[in-house]
């Protein structure tokens, strides 16, 4: 009996301490890799870590493409940006304007350098051709892009042109989404001149303010049609100019357009 014991004791030991040794096998961590990612190439890390830093795209938005009911009549207005380039530097190219029936009342073209140069910011810098009624007028341009506290995209951007004429436009918007589909967007545009250019029909100081409220349906993230209503105010020199060519200073408009990106 005693023999019996002292094998079943000797058997229970010995399974006991096989089943430690397997646990902690089971815990002991995996040998390190046999290379560094130093001694790697670039496309050998690319291809092991799914991700491409250098990698260059591109983006094309038509942001507003609409008509507006206008005291002179129906109005085509457009507000588009393309880009092209990696996640630090980029290629912008911007374009906003109006046409009323054949005449293109005012229009715009910005070719940015755009550069990240903080978590939520990007730096832009180049140039600005103000195109449509009256002359053209060619500026330098510099300014800030990005999404302030509460998620308002915000551009703001400072301008130099010929004969010591400057200028500054601030653009401030934010998308609520009402449903997954329903998104509802406020937008306030201000533009502010250095001195006068009666040719242009331009008053120094704040010379106009465009605000809206869109609200689109995204049938996609890519395509969405909207409905809305903008009001457009000119103010000092710029609004006696608007007068004097028989045109109100204040106009509550309202609006239909597609917003499309691809």
């Amino acid at each position: 009996m005693k023999q019996r014991t002292r094998k079943l004791f000797r058997c229970l030991t010995m399974c006991m301490a096989a089943a430690s040794a397997t646990s902690q096998a089971q815990h002991v961590p995996p040998d390190p890799p046999q290379h560094e990612v130093g001694d790697m190439s670039y496309p050998e890390m690319v291809k092991m870590m799914e991700m491409d830093d250098r990698l260059r795209f591109g983006k094309v938005i038509v942001d507003q493409a609409e008509f507006r009911g206008t005291d002179a009549g129906d109005q085509l207005v457009w507000d588009a940006e393309a880009w092209y380039g990696g996640d630090i530097n980029k290629a912008l190219i911007r374009t906003e304007g109006e046409r009323t029936g054949s005449e293109t009342e005012e229009a715009r073209v910005e070719l940015f350098w755009d550069r990240v140069i903080g978590r939520w910011w990007t730096l832009q810098a180049g140039a600005r051709e103000d195109l449509g009624r009256g002359p053209s007028r060619t500026w330098a341009a510099v300014g800030v892009a990005g999404r302030s506290p509460l998620w308002f995209e915000v551009e703001a951007t400072l301008y130099a042109g010929e004969q010591g004429r400057t200028a500054a436009r601030i653009k401030v918007e934010r998308d609520w989404l009402l449903t997954q589909k329903l998104v509802l967007q406020p937008e306030l545009e201000a533009n502010l001149y250095g001195k006068s250019d009666r040719e242009s029909g331009i008053g120094s100081g704040l010379s106009d303010i465009d605000a809206g409220l869109r609200l689109r349906y995204e049938i996609r993230r890519e395509v969405a049609p909207y409905v809305g209503v903008a009001w457009r105010r000119s103010f000092g020199s710029t609004a006696d100019f608007a007068r004097a060519e028989g045109e109100d200073a204040s106009d509550l408009q309202l609006l239909a357009g597609i917003r499309v990106w691809f």
